[in-house]
C-alpha cells in the first residue's frame, strides 16, 4: 500500500520522562481502524531513534500493534518565522560587511593623508642654499591637520555605526541559536511518522513510545525558612534543556537519573557441564544462507551480459568520439555562515555559528558488512589453481578491483545487530557479485539530514551548567531515582535552561549556632537538614530564603533517604562570644622534674534575638603521641558524636553546646593540664603553643 493511501491519524504529545541525557517521549492518537488495518501516526520528530519505537493499544480489549515502523514524508511548507530570522541575520551580515569595508577605506585614507611630507626640490651642484619658507611649512601643516581632522570625524561616525550593526548581528544570532527547532527551517519539511499495522477493528486509542536524544536536566532546589521555627520547606525544581526538534507545551514532565541509553535486560546464566554433551545453544533470529542459492541465477548468467543502452553508435569513417569530459566536483558543502574573508563580521558570525568548514558525515547506523560465516565466492576462471609444477600465475592488476577474500571464520555464525534488524535487510540482486546476490544484507539507513538533526541535538549535552549544579548520573552513584512534576510544563525546544517546579519535599530542619572563638570570634548560623522522604536528595544548589528573604545560595550535597547536612547561613551579628585564655607555669615531682602547663579558658556568650537559640561552641585540645607527656582536662566539654552529618571533627575537638535563652547570657570554662617531663621539654622553645 502506498504511504499516500495510508490513513493519517494526528497526535498529541502526553508525558516526557527526562532522562540524564536523552528523554522517552509518548504521544497519544485516536481514530478508527481502517480496512487493512495500517494507519499513520504523524508529528514524531525528525531527531527521534528509530530503534526505540514502541506502540501499544491504550483500553481496548482484543486490539494489538503487530507492526511499528518509521516512516518519512516530504512536503512543501510556508516562509515562518525560522526563515524571518535567517534573511535577519543575512541582512546584517551584510550591513556589517559593508560598515566594516568603510570603516577600513576610511582608516586606509587617514594613513595617506598623514603619510604626507613636504619634499624639497632637487638643488643643483652649483646653486647656493635656499631657505624654505615658513608660511609654505605652516600652511602645509594646517591643511594636514585640517584634513585630519575632519576624516577622523567621520572615522568615529563609521565605527559607531560598525559598533550598533555588530550589536545588533549578536542580537539576531542570539535570538536564531536561541529560537524553537520545532519549526523546519528548509522550504521542503519532511515529517517524520510512525506506521502501524492494528489487528482489529473499532475506535481506539493508540500510544507511541519513543527516545530523542538532546534533553539534559539538573536538579535545583529552593529553601524557605523561618528565624526561631524548626520547620521549613524544600522546593524541589529542575533546570531542563532540550533541542529534540519539538516543543514540550503543557506536558506531564518526569525527571529520572538513570542511563536511556544503557540495556536493561537481565542476563542470562547458562551452566556449563564438565564431562558431557553440552545442550544445543538456543536459537539466535538468524540463521545461515541455504545452500546452492548460486543455482537460482544459472541462466540469468547463460543468457549473457545486458547490452548497453547508453553507448553512442559509432559512424563509418568518422573518428572515434573521444570520452565524454568526467562531470566537475560538487562544490564542499560549506555550513551556513562560513566566512569568506576574515574580517569582524565573519568573526561575530562565525563565533555563533562556527567556522563553517564542512564536517564529515556521521557514521551510518547500519552498513553493509561481509557475513562472517558466508562461503567464499567461487573464483573466476582466469584464476583457478596452477597445476603442480607449473610457473604461479602473475598477481593481478591493482586495478582489477579483485580483493583476497578473508578466511571464514571458525565455528557457528555469529550476526550482528545490524543483521538482527529486519526491517533495515536489503535483498541483493542479480547485478551483485556472486557472493552477495541472492542474499539479505543490512541496507545503508544513512540520511545526512537526519544525522545533522541528531548532532544538533547532542550539541544540548555541552551546555555549561548553573552555578553548583552538579549532573544527576554524578550525584546519583549506583541509584537511579524519579521525580515526577506536580503540574504541566512547558518547555520550548531552543537549547537553553528552562525552570521546572518539581513539588515540594517534606524535610526536618533545625537551626543551630556555631562558632570556634580561638580562631574567629563570631557566630554562624546553620540549618541542619534531615532527609525524611524515601528518595535521595541529589545534589546541587539551594536558594536560601530566611523571613521572605533571599539570603544567599549554598551548594547541598547528595543526601540518602535519613541523611543530614548542615548549611551555613553566614554570620549571626545578633549572638556574639568572648573567649579569654590563661597560662600558669609550674613544676612538680619529686625532684621537680616535670612541667606542668595549666590552660584555662574563659567564654562568654550572649544572645540578643527574641527567640531561644542554641550555640555550640568549638574548641580544642592538644593531642600527644608520646606516652610520657600527658595531657588532663579539666571541664565539661565532650568530644563530637557522629550526628549522622558527612562532617569531620580535628583530632582533640571538644564540644560545647550551650541553651541561650532570649535576651539570656551564659559562661563556660575549661582548664587542661600538659605535663611534661624534663628529658622531653624543648629547651627555649613555645610551651605555650
Amino acid at each position: 500500500m502506498a504511504a499516500g493511501t495510508v490513513p493519517v491519524w494526528a497526535s498529541e504529545l502526553d508525558s516526557v520522562v527526562v532522562y540524564a541525557q536523552g528523554a522517552l517521549c509518548r504521544r497519544l492518537a485516536r481514530g478508527t481502524i481502517p480496512a487493512g488495518g495500517r494507519v499513520r501516526v504523524a508529528g514524531l520528530p525528525r531527531s527521534l531513534d528509530p530503534d526505540s519505537l514502541r506502540a501499544r493499544v491504550v483500553g481496548a480489549s482484543g486490539v494489538r500493534v503487530t507492526e511499528a515502523r518509521v516512516d518519512v514524508e516530504a512536503e512543501p511548507q510556508d516562509s515562518g518565522r525560522g526563515d524571518a530570522l535567517l534573511r535577519e541575520v543575512e541582512r546584517l551580515r551584510e550591513d556589517c560587511a559593508a560598515a566594516q569595508g568603510r570603516r577600513d577605506r576610511q582608516v586606509t585614507l587617514i594613513e595617506e593623508i598623514g603619510a604626507l611630507r613636504p619634499v624639497p626640490p632637487a638643488r643643483k651642484r652649483d646653486d647656493p642654499h635656499r631657505r624654505t619658507p615658513v608660511d609654505a611649512w605652516l600652511a602645509f601643516a594646517d591643511f594636514v591637520d585640517e584634513r585630519l581632522t575632519v576624516l577622523h570625524s567621520r572615522l568615529r561616525e563609521l565605527e559607531e555605526e560598525l559598533r550598533r550593526v555588530e550589536h545588533e548581528l549578536t542580537v539576531a544570532v542570539d535570538r536564531h541559536c536561541r529560537a524553537s527547532t520545532d519549526a523546519p527551517a528548509a522550504h521542503v519539511a519532511a515529517s517524520f511518522g510512525a506506521v502501524l499495522t492494528l489487528d482489529g477493528t473499532g475506535q481506539v486509542e493508540v500510544e507511541v513510545e519513543y527516545g530523542v536524544p538532546g534533553a539534559v536536566w539538573v536538579p535545583t532546589y529552593r529553601l524557605t525558612h523561618r528565624r526561631g521555627d524548626d520547620a521549613g520547606r524544600l522546593l524541589l525544581r529542575a533546570s531542563v534543556a532540550q533541542r529534540t526538534g519539538e516543543d514540550w507545551t503543557g506536558v506531564r514532565i518526569a525527571l529520572a537519573t538513570a542511563d536511556l541509553r544503557r540495556r536493561t535486560e537481565l542476563p542470562r546464566l547458562r551452566s556449563v557441564r564438565i564431562g558431557r554433551s553440552q545442550p544445543a545453544p538456543a536459537p539466535s533470529g538468524w540463521r545461515a544462507h541455504p545452500e546452492g542459492l548460486n543455482g537460482l541465477f544459472t541462466g540469468y548468467d547463460t543468457a549473457g551480459p545486458r547490452p548497453d543502452t547508453g553507448a553512442v553508435p559509432s559512424l563509418v569513417g568518422a573518428a572515434a568520439p573521444s570520452a565524454p569530459p568526467a562531470p566537475p566536483p560538487p562544490p564542499a558543502p560549506v555550513g551556513y555562515g562560513a566566512p569568506a574573508a576574515p574580517d569582524r563580521a565573519e568573526a561575530v558570525f562565525a563565533q555563533a555559528y562556527g567556522s563553517g568548514d564542512p564536517t564529515p558525515p556521521a557514521e551510518p547506523r547500519t552498513r553493509a558488512r561481509p557475513r562472517t560465516g558466508a562461503r567464499p565466492a567461487a573464483a573466476p576462471a582466469g584464476l583457478a589453481p596452477a597445476a603442480p609444477g607449473a610457473a604461479p600465475p602473475p598477481p593481478p592488476a591493482a586495478s582489477s578491483g579483485f580483493a583476497p577474500a578473508p578466511p571464514p571464520a571458525a565455528g557457528p555464525p555469529r550476526p550482528e545487530s545490524a543483521d538482527l534488524d529486519y526491517t533495515a535487510l536489503v535483498l541483493c540482486g542479480p547485478e551483485e557479485p556472486e557472493g552477495r546476490r541472492g542474499r539479505l544484507f543490512p541496507g545503508s539507513g544513512f540520511d545526512p539530514v537526519t544525522a545533522e538533526y541528531r548532532r544538533r541535538a547532542e550539541a544540548v549535552a555541552a551546555l555549561p551548567l548553573p552555578g553548583h549544579a552538579v549532573r544527576p548520573r554524578e550525584s546519583a552513584g549506583s541509584f537511579d531515582h524519579r521525580f515526577d512534576a506536580a503540574a504541566p510544563a512547558d518547555i520550548p525546544s531552543d537549547g537553553t535552561w528552562h525552570t521546572v517546579t518539581v513539588g515540594e519535599i517534606p524535610v526536618g530542619l533545625r537551626t543551630e549556632y556555631v562558632c570556634v572563638p580561638s580562631v574567629e570570634q563570631t557566630v554562624y548560623a546553620t540549618l541542619v537538614l534531615s532527609n525524611a522522604t524515601a528518595q535521595a536528595l541529589l545534589a546541587g544548589p539551594v536558594e536560601v530564603t530566611v523571613d521572605e528573604d533571599y539570603l544567599l545560595t549554598a551548594s547541598l550535597p547528595t543526601l540518602a533517604p535519613g541523611g543530614v547536612c548542615r548549611v551555613g547561613l553566614g554570620p549571626a551579628e545578633a549572638v556574639g562570644v568572648t573567649r579569654r585564655t590563661s597560662l600558669r607555669e609550674s613544676t612538680s615531682g619529686l625532684r621537680n622534674n616535670v612541667t606542668v602547663l595549666d590552660h584555662g579558658v574563659h567564654v562568654e556568650l550572649a544572645n540578643r534575638l527574641s527567640v531561644p537559640v542554641r550555640v555550640e561552641v568549638r574548641e580544642r585540645v592538644p593531642v600527644t603521641s608520646d606516652a610520657d607527656v600527658r595531657i588532663e582536662e579539666r571541664a565539661d566539654w565532650t568530644a563530637p558524636e557522629d550526628d549522622g552529618t558527612p562532617e569531620r571533627h580535628t583530632p582533640g575537638t571538644r564540644l560545647w553546646r550551650v541553651e541561650l535563652p532570649a535576651g539570656g547570657t551564659a559562661v563556660r570554662d575549661g582548664r587542661y593540664e600538659i605535663r611534661i617531663p624534663a628529658g622531653k621539654a624543648l629547651t627555649g622553645g613555645n610551651r605555650r603553643s
